[in-house]
């Protein structure tokens, strides 16, 4: 059976193979680099696609289905280092992170994907 939306994204955030995308606030947030995040993940050719998209928007209303919620970053940074630097790097690119939080979300608790259901 394919994979639903959560059970992509955890399996992205958990792999090694993207750079675009990561857990932020300790496992609690993902955290996107969108310039990136569109040549890596949806850029790649059709055999390789992780989503059924090109596009950045289809995303985010994916995340929006399953009950993430934007959240805005202030100036603190995060006390993992693969995290800090991974953000260095994006702020340093110029890019935009997007943050977004789902409390069914959480790296932690991975028996609590289940209930990341659609709307």
């Amino acid at each position: 059976l394919p994979l639903c939306f959560p059970e992509k994204l955890w399996k992205m955030l958990e792999s090694d193979q993207f750079r675009s995308i990561w857990w932020s606030e300790g496992g609690k947030c993902v955290a996107i680099n969108k310039d990136l995040f569109e040549v890596e993940v949806l850029g790649r050719g059709v055999c390789q696609r992780v989503f059924n998209t090109q596009h950045i928007r289809s995303v985010i209303r994916q995340l929006n289905l399953y009950g993430f919620t934007k959240v805005q970053r202030d100036c603190q940074r995060s006390a993992s280092l693969p995290e800090f630097l991974s953000e260095e790097a994006a702020a340093s690119a110029h890019s935009q992170i997007l943050y977004y939080y789902n409390p069914s979300f959480n790296r932690a608790h991975p028996w609590m994907l289940g209930t990341c259901k659609r709307r």
